[in-house]
């Protein structure tokens, strides 16, 4: 099968709940091989858009295709997808190899044919010690291996995971992220993954959705959203600890050896810095929000040249790193430092940005760009 023909795609997607608007038009392609993990805060549409994919809901508009197929009228059990949920929903008398053999009785296998298929996928999943044992013998990670597992051996179209790792220890879900991730790349199916940890999202998608009141504010790649996210909620949601977004006023703009520079107004302060060519086509007085991570700034004496002043309110050690919150008319800056810097509670320091780490969005919240 062509990769075309492989794919989901999404076209026009819509959902209400007689007067909630759950899912706004969604556009969406995920291609044969690919992880897309749709990410976003509780209430963003995202889990309702993967079950409109499974056959859970039924779209109010729209269109959804799998393997190049329109499926909206076709019920779950003929989409042939495989959805993993949160809760395992194994069968508690049932072994681990008949918990992986339940679902593949109904495609009328041989005995060998199905003996096969669990062979394989307890090699992968490293199950082949623990299929004689039942659910409650079984810990949270061996029992979310079996769930994946159980979705595997049916061979589907695509995979959908729902909060696959929500239920583990932060060491468990460490060691699934990296074992599902290896599991999806053999497979070669395309993957939808629903998941309010950004950090699952960053380590284990191909690109990501990021949702926000049932419409997607950005597909990207981990890095891409990162490093350029379209407008300040993407900017705030991505990244920890959070990017600092920090109102101010565009004063002017002036090309310097080439490259472009802005002075802005900001705190009651002015300081300037390079930018991207395209804000230049801002007008000077333009409302704007600077956004810089927490670890592109970094501090400078009180007396530099284009920095911030702030003061030092808080200082949250992180091993290696600290987290200093930096007071400035009421506005918290977080910066990260190494371990080792020299500050102190109540310090009056200057703060500037690392070069070519200052984001610009406009006074619609949109990435200049």
């Amino acid at each position: 099968m062509s990769q075309a023909q492989s794919d989901i795609r999404l076209v026009g997607v819509t959902k209400r709940f007689q007067n909630l608007l759950a899912v706004d038009s969604v556009d969406l392609t995920v291609d044969v091989g690919e992880v897309v993990c749709l990410l976003g805060p509780s209430g963003c549409g995202k889990t309702t858009t993967l079950r409109m994919i499974a056959g859970l809901e039924n779209a109010t508009s729209g269109d959804i295709l799998i393997a190049g197929r329109r499926v909206n009228e076709l019920p779950a059990r003929a989409r042939n997808v495989a959805m993993t949920f949160q809760f395992y929903a194994l069968y508690p008398s049932l072994t681990v190899e008949e918990n992986l053999a339940y679902p593949l009785h109904a495609d009328r296998l041989s005995r060998a044919a199905i003996a096969e298929r669990i062979a394989q996928v307890a090699r992968v999943l490293d199950l082949e010690t623990i299929l004689k044992r039942r659910p409650h013998q079984l810990g949270e990670g061996e029992k979310q291996r079996v769930a994946v597992g159980r979705s595997i051996v049916r061979q589907p179209t695509c995979f959908l995971f729902d909060e696959p790792l929500s239920r583990l220890d932060i060491q468990l879900r460490q060691q699934m992220r990296t074992q599902i991730k290896e599991v999806l790349e053999r497979l070669d199916k395309p993957t939808v993954i629903v998941t309010h940890d950004q950090i699952e999202a960053l380590t284990m998608a191909d690109r990501i959705a990021v949702m926000r009141d049932g419409r997607i504010e950005q597909v990207a790649t981990p890095h891409d959203l990162f490093a350029y996210p379209t407008n300040v909620f993407v900017a705030g949601f991505i990244g920890t600890p959070q990017m600092n977004l920090v109102p101010a006023t565009l004063e002017a703009t002036a090309e310097e050896e080439g490259a472009t520079r802005a002075r802005f107004a900001v705190l009651g302060e002015q300081f300037s810095a390079p930018v991207e060519a395209a804000v230049r086509r801002l007008a000077p007085g333009a409302k704007v929000t600077l956004g810089v991570r927490p670890r592109s700034f970094e501090l400078a004496p009180p007396d530099a040249a284009d920095v911030v002043h702030a003061s030092i309110d808080l200082i949250e050690p992180m091993g290696a790193e600290m987290l200093v919150h930096l007071v400035r008319q009421g506005q918290d800056l977080r910066c990260v430092l190494a371990h080792t810097a020299r500050v102190r509670l109540g310090q009056e320091v200057g703060v500037r940005c690392k070069p070519n780490q200052l984001h610009v969005f406009d006074e619609a919240g949109s990435l200049v760009r």
